[in-house]
């Protein structure tokens, strides 16, 4: 995706402005996701990509049908790439990335095989509660540091800062997927809601998650990203 995060802030400033205000109380926790990500994972056929989905509501499939969420619709979208996909849901709404690094190694325990892939989207509910960016660092290079020891492809997927968190917080907070994405080598889309969020018609009421529609618009993006990884020449 074109465009560097730090200067979509200004532009997605209101919209995140009013998630901050929405989501950053812990006595709010968000509704549980759709889908286990806990469950043992159905063994993909052996011409099928095992890609794990690990991140927290955005990826849970908020308040959607099981099959409107993140996971079924990159599914989707990659079978339409000529991609064969499992893609398991292991989004759960409400983590940080301290609670992402706490259930890693379990989840992944979990899967019926060693994923090909495993999409990494945390950190949102970090920003949101106001949490030190360097602490959501440590968590996500832990995260990234378990999946290289474990030679499994990763991909990052990023969140930017909300205005209202002040420049210092939004420096350290947006720098933190790039310099991981440059550290690990992986591929980075830098912002999940990318032309999402300031659109209300691909958001749910509570005016922070994507509906079905938002969430197909966000995978038809993240797709091509994740159907390079499986080219034949990587």
């Amino acid at each position: 995706m074109k465009g560097n995060p730090l200067k979509k802030s200004v532009q997605y400033g209101a919209a995140l402005a009013l998630v901050h205000l929405a989501a950053c109380s812990p006595a709010a926790p968000d509704a549980p996701a759709t889908a286990s990500p806990t469950a043992t994972a159905a063994t993909p056929a052996a011409d099928t990509r095992a890609v794990v989905v690990f991140g927290d509501s955005l990826f849970a499939g908020y308040n959607l049908p099981q099959d409107q969420g993140f996971a079924p619709a990159l599914q989707r979208v990659l079978a339409g790439q000529g991609v064969k996909a499992n893609v398991f849901n292991a989004g759960v709404s409400g983590d940080t990335s301290a609670a992402g690094l706490q259930r890693l190694a379990f989840t992944l325990d979990g899967q019926a095989r060693k994923p090909d892939l495993v999409i990494v989207g945390l950190g949102a509910n970090d920003m949101l509660r106001g949490l030190d960016p360097a602490d959501t660092r440590r968590n996500l290079d832990a995260i990234l540091a378990e999946l290289k020891q474990r030679e499994i492809p990763a991909m990052l997927t990023g969140m930017v800062a909300a205005p209202n968190m002040g420049a210092d917080y939004a420096r350290q907070f947006n720098s933190i997927y790039p310099d991981l994405a440059r550290k690990y080598d992986l591929p980075l889309y830098p912002f999940f809601l990318d032309g999402v969020i300031t659109d209300r018609t691909l958001l749910l009421a509570d005016g922070i998650h994507p509906n079905a529609q938002g969430v197909a618009k966000i995978a038809t993006r993240v797709g091509p990203l994740v159907a390079r990884e499986f080219a034949p020449s990587r």
